[in-house]
């Protein structure tokens, strides 16, 4: 019987050291030399300190900084683990709402929503991306016409002219990876890092 064994156990023990030691560590090896900043998950740095991720979005508030889209990530309630609470782009727990588009409360939500913004601008159409969750909750980007629609209410809070913010959503705009996939889009973060960096001038 041992003789029948030996052979599956010798074979487990060495896919097991191929595919999980091994292959793991050339792959990683080779992503940090190819891709040195995305292999170590596209850190930001602001004055030596990480603040975050281009890969990950995060909560600005305020009326002076550009926010992202709505994340509907959650974390367990403090006071009652067997329920949850927002945890606005909480990596730990990367997920949609899952409300399909005929949910009462995501209708009523994103109603609510959309008539909070058209009170910053009621000059221009809502984008969608502004009210919309993504698949994730952890979305770091938003369209260029979601950025450009914050621009009012930005101008507003920092007393700076809007063609100047204007022109910086212009220079932060991504196009389409390779030229062809995804949409054009914006780095929230990005944005308001050179934004701080504007109004510091």
């Amino acid at each position: 019987m041992l003789k029948e064994l030996r052979p599956a156990i010798v074979f487990i023990v060495a896919l097991t050291l191929i595919t999980g030691v091994a292959y793991p560590f050339a792959m990683t090896g080779i992503a940090r030399v190819i891709f040195p900043n995305q292999s170590q998950g596209s850190l930001v740095e602001r004055d030596g300190k990480v603040i975050g991720s281009a890969l990950v979005g995060q909560e600005f508030k305020g009326d002076g900084y550009f926010h992202g889209r709505p994340s509907a990530t959650v974390a367990p309630d403090p006071n009652d683990s067997t329920k949850t609470v927002p945890a606005p782009y909480n990596a730990a727990n990367s997920g949609g709402s899952n409300l399909g588009p005929t949910n009462k409360s995501l209708i009523e939500r994103v109603q609510i929503d959309v008539e909070k913004l058209k009170q910053e601008n009621a000059s221009t159409q809502v984008p969608i991306d502004l009210v919309t969750t993504s698949g994730s909750g952890l979305d770091p980007h938003i369209s260029p016409a979601a950025a450009l629609f914050q621009v009012p209410r930005i101008a507003k809070a920092r007393n700076m002219p809007e063609d100047r913010l204007r022109r910086l959503v212009d220079e932060h705009i991504e196009g389409r990876t390779l030229g062809l996939l995804g949409e054009p889009r914006v780095n929230v973060l990005a944005l308001n890092l050179a934004l701080d960096r504007a109004a510091a001038r």
